[in-house]
Order: structure tokens, then C-alpha cells, then sequence
């Protein structure tokens, strides 16, 4: 049985998909306390790994939500709106 070198990665260091599984633990710790760790397949489609303490700062804020009729309203500037409706008679049906 061969024996793997071990691998030392420096900070916002890149690891290859089967180390960074076999070594998970490690690569979370050093995404909490020396910053993003990168995971590549085959070289290629990376992904990184960050503290969860980091994601806020990276998602955009969501604007604040609002009650349905509300929205509609903003949508037309206000009460000048006002719909307006034919009046239904209904229709004839041959029985």
C-alpha cells in the first residue's frame, strides 16, 4: 500500500474533489478561519467553500415584502385606478 504526501495548502488554497473529501474537516476549518477554499473536479468546475458568517455579505438584500393588494396598488400609482366593468346580463341557453 502506497502512502499520499501530505498536502499543504496555503490560504484561499485550490483542492482537488478527492482531497477535499478526504479531508473535509480540514477544509472546512480553514474556510473559517483562513478564508474561501476552493474545490476544483478535474482541474476544471470550481466551487468554494466559505464560513457561513461570510454568505450574508455575499447575497444581494432582498427588498421588503409587501401585502398582495398593496403591490398591485404601487403598481398603478395610487387611487386614480378605478376599474371598470361592463354590466353582465348573462346569456340565453336553449333547454
Amino acid at each position: 500500500m502506497t502512502r499520499k504526501a501530505k498536502i499543504v495548502c496555503a490560504p484561499g488554497a485550490t483542492w482537488k474533489l478527492e482531497d477535499a473529501k478526504a479531508r473535509f474537516s480540514e477544509v472546512v476549518r480553514r474556510a473559517r478561519t483562513e478564508g474561501p477554499q476552493t474545490v476544483t473536479t478535474r482541474g476544471r468546475d470550481p466551487v468554494v467553500v466559505i464560513a457561513a458568517e461570510d454568505l450574508p455579505d455575499l447575497i444581494p438584500p432582498q427588498p421588503p415584502r409587501q401585502p398582495l393588494v398593496q403591490f398591485l396598488e404601487s403598481l398603478y400609482g395610487g387611487d386614480d385606478l378605478e376599474p371598470v366593468r361592463d354590466r353582465d346580463m348573462g346569456r340565453d341557453v336553449d333547454l
